[in-house]
């Protein structure tokens, strides 16, 4: 059985929207586009990639599926990113693209088809892709949130845990959080069963 993962860029309020540039997604009057560039160094482009090295297959949703569809394909060949993530299957959910126009990529209409795809791959990775992200939460089929935590905050923005977002889910902390030189945190956790509640914690 293959591993879910989910790649998610965030500042310390909770923010994911528009990590990569300014006119990535300036939806709701979202004007702080490009944040994570700042806070980026040797070791979260490490880390990131790979990350990337480990993917076999890559999962996306719609609004990051057309951002990534966009740009990727035109990109040097050379490029280590653009590369791997040109030549591996791909898979977009929405119940609108019939025929996804980025090589090597499959449409998938609803997200109870995502769970299938553990038995083809061993580390599907979801990028972005807030909708879906929650979508999945919700239907309990992530295994693992790699969190790039940022140094920032906007009070404003796209929020993955919104009100109704996800399940009672407990996780564990894999390895040793990563801390780099200009702020960001790299956190791992893999899905770990219910959470335990109900303790007082004068009990303990």
């Amino acid at each position: 059985m293959g591993m879910l993962s989910v790649d998610l860029f965030i500042t310390l309020d909770g923010v994911y929207q528009a990590p990569s540039g300014p006119d990535e997604d300036p939806s709701g009057g979202f004007e702080f586009g490009g944040w994570q560039a700042a806070y980026s160094d040797e070791g979260t482009g490490a880390v990131i990639m790979a990350g990337i090295d480990r993917m076999d297959a890559l999962l996306l949703g719609r609004r990051t599926y057309d951002i990534f569809a966009g740009y990727w394909p035109s990109q040097d060949a050379g490029d280590p990113i653009a590369g791997k993530f040109n030549a591996m299957p791909k898979f977009v959910v929405s119940r609108s693209l019939t025929d996804p126009s980025w090589q090597g990529t499959t449409a998938l209409s609803d997200v109870s088809e995502v769970g299938q795809l553990k038995d083809r791959f061993e580390d599907i990775h979801v990028v972005g892709s807030g909708d879906l992200t929650r979508s999945l939460l919700n239907a309990d089929l992530v295994d693992r949130l790699n969190l790039y935590v940022y140094p920032l905050t906007f009070g404003k923005g796209k929020k993955l845990w919104t009100e109704g977002a996800g399940i009672p889910a407990a996780f564990r902390l894999v390895g040793q959080p990563q801390a780099f030189p200009k702020g960001a945190l790299c956190l791992v956790y893999e899905r770990a069963g219910d959470p335990v509640t109900g303790i007082d914690i004068g009990q303990q």
